[in-house]
């Protein structure tokens, strides 16, 4: 795992997901083409925490959307991160937020 990954994965655990978007914001950037998408899709998982976070509900489905799309194929899991779990977030999120609300469970849970 590189380390902009593994801050993110870490900042995102923590809430942080701003912070998350902008470390593996870097990883995306700095990926071989094969393995963007797969950081793109987590760069959206921090993105939907983050609108929802705001209160930007248009924003958080949009981007629930673009991170089930790529991380799709990666799952079960890649580069050491469990992508069935982050979907399985994901899916949730989506069915909490078209109930109307934007308080969202952590998409990973914090390491022990």
């Amino acid at each position: 795992m590189n380390e902009w990954l593994r801050e993110g994965i870490d900042l995102i655990r923590r809430g942080e997901y701003f912070e998350a978007h902008e470390s593996l914001e870097d990883a995306w950037r700095a990926a071989e083409p094969g393995e963007k998408d797969f950081f793109q899709g987590l760069v959206h998982v921090a993105v939907a925490w983050h609108h929802a976070s705001r209160g930007n509900r248009p924003g958080c489905e949009r981007q629930l959307a673009k991170a089930a799309r790529r991380l799709g194929p990666f799952a079960p899991a890649h580069r050491g991160v469990d992508v069935t779990a982050i979907l399985g977030s994901v899916a949730e999120a989506e069915r909490q937020v078209a109930t109307g609300t934007l308080v969202l469970p952590r998409p990973l849970e914090p390491s022990s």
